[in-house]
């Protein structure tokens, strides 16, 4: 990795999205093993635990009873330590409560204490991971800067843990719940992860799977950059600043996963910086103010998602090319699209617009016009930041107006050809509220009323300007 890569990304860090003024972004998008790793406790710093690890074979299983273990903790064997009832580990608070140097080591069961205390620049963790094939379970961890650090940790497994951050610490003070560095092949799936300062953040790290997780109230619910090949499905990130902030990466699928209630100025439900052949299906997106979002991607493909009650559904800056969005279905947005220059050869094809007004007269399921994405006001909006002012003003609906009497204003068309007249039935899409372990039927069965539910009151909200949108969600509604 280059050293203008890294400091461009810690310049769009800086830039792309809005952080609280004492928030030290540029920190996190360093490459953060450059100290030298944590290694024994020292004395007076050490959990009566450590003989116990010192007195064992590699291949041991260690059942550690109720109590409370004052201290931190150095696995350097590939033993397993296992919690019985539940034993609390309280850290030092000068450095990581549990350091794993071993390859295949494993720990479960334990509520983790992290006293409020240690050094971001030394990473400072939980449970802090410096070897291949460790496994932490079932861990509750609280009150530490990083939760779970993976440092250079290939085929590592993060399973049902849960993270809460320091309270009242602003994001800068703070690490991230899951911290994932140069590690390969990892799986990270059932965490839930409340007030870090990003749920996961993930750099130079390929081939992992991200499934059944749970972010919110924090910064970023996904920062990721430099990883390929990676597989996100059934997570939730919620309440932050985005949803998930991706950049410099290929070959991304996510698939089921929930992006909701990202609101500021510029938030985002999902930011693709620099992304390419990523594939998003069957997601929900929605109460973002912005529900997706663009820049120097290509050849992305966006299919059977819901972007609902977002300020503005997608945002494209004309650098990225040839993305495809087909088969979602856009509800209650306030705007279709912001477009960032002259003109995209994004394709849009066979989506649902429930503000779109024309009507299905042969019965094939096609609307009889193709739906406008584009309109002067919104290209205006997409170059100029103040625009966002007048979005619900008369000077909106002068230009709108304008436009379609004077085609010569006809700027930047961009259209869906073939727009369903109906809202589809998304039966993969997610609910809005996640489950701790959702069933399918619960996905299929309880989305309509969510959905609906938006719909109508973006009705309300705009005024009644979708009678389509009304009919299709009372026609959903008896579905």
């Amino acid at each position: 990795m280059s050293v203008p890569r890294i400091a461009l990304a810690t310049l769009l860090a800086a830039t792309l999205l809005p952080v609280p003024a004492d928030a030290q972004v540029g920190d996190d998008a360093q490459p953060p093993s450059t100290g030298a790793l944590e290694g024994r406790p020292e004395p007076g710093r050490t959990s009566p635990l450590q003989s116990l690890v010192d007195a064992a074979a590699p291949g041991d299983r260690i059942v550690v009873p109720a109590g409370t273990y004052e201290g931190d903790l150095l696995i350097d064997k590939a033993i397993s330590l296992v919690g019985d009832g539940r034993p609390v580990l309280r850290g030092s608070g000068t450095g990581s409560v549990v350091r794993i140097r071993a390859a295949g080591a494993t720990i479960e069961g334990f509520d983790i204490d992290g006293r409020r205390g240690g050094d971001l620049g030394r990473d400072t963790s939980g449970v802090h991971v410096a070897a291949p094939r460790a496994t932490i379970r079932d861990c509750r961890i609280r009150d530490a800067l990083f939760g779970i650090y993976l440092r250079e940790s290939d085929d590592a497994v993060l399973e049902g843990n849960t993270i809460v951050g320091i309270p009242d610490r602003p994001p800068g003070e703070v690490g991230s719940g899951i911290h994932i560095w140069n590690s390969q092949r990892y799986r990270v799936t059932g965490n839930q992860i409340v007030g870090t300062r990003d749920g996961m953040y993930i750099q130079s790290s390929s081939h992992g799977v991200i499934r059944g997780n749970r972010a919110r109230d924090l910064r970023y619910g996904l920062h990721y950059m430099f990883s390929d090949d990676n597989l996100f499905e059934d997570n939730s990130f919620e309440t932050g600043a985005a949803g998930a902030a991706l950049m410099y990466s290929e070959r991304i699928t996510f698939r089921r996963n929930r992006f909701l209630r990202n609101r500021g100025f510029a938030s985002v439900g999902l930011l693709l910086k620099e992304c390419d052949d990523l594939v998003a299906e069957d997601n929900l997106m929605a109460d973002n103010a912005r529900g997706i979002f663009l820049e120097g991607s290509h050849r992305n493909s966006f299919r059977r998602n819901i972007v609902a009650m977002s300020d503005i559904a997608v945002v494209i800056y004309d650098s990225s090319r040839t993305n495809v969005f087909e088969d979602n279905a856009f509800v209650g947005n306030l705007s279709p699209l912001s477009l960032v220059g002259r003109r995209t050869d994004t394709r849009f094809a066979g989506n649902y617009w429930s503000d779109h007004g024309e009507p299905d007269l042969d019965g094939d399921g096609i609307a009889e016009r193709p739906y406008r994405l584009s309109n002067v006001f919104d290209h205006l909006r997409g170059n100029l930041t103040a625009a966002d002012l007048f979005a619900q003003g008369m000077a909106a609906r002068a230009l709108g107006a304008a436009e379609r009497a004077f085609p010569v204003l006809d700027a930047v068309p961009v259209l869906d050809e073939r727009p369903l007249a109906r809202m589809p039935r998304l039966a993969d899409v997610p609910d809005v509220t996640p489950a701790p372990e959702p069933a399918a039927e619960a996905r299929t069965t309880s989305l309509w009323p969510a959905v609906m539910v938006m719909a109508g009151a973006f009705v309300l909200i705009a005024g009644g300007r979708s009678p389509l949108g009304r009919r299709a969600g009372a026609q959903g509604g008896a579905a």
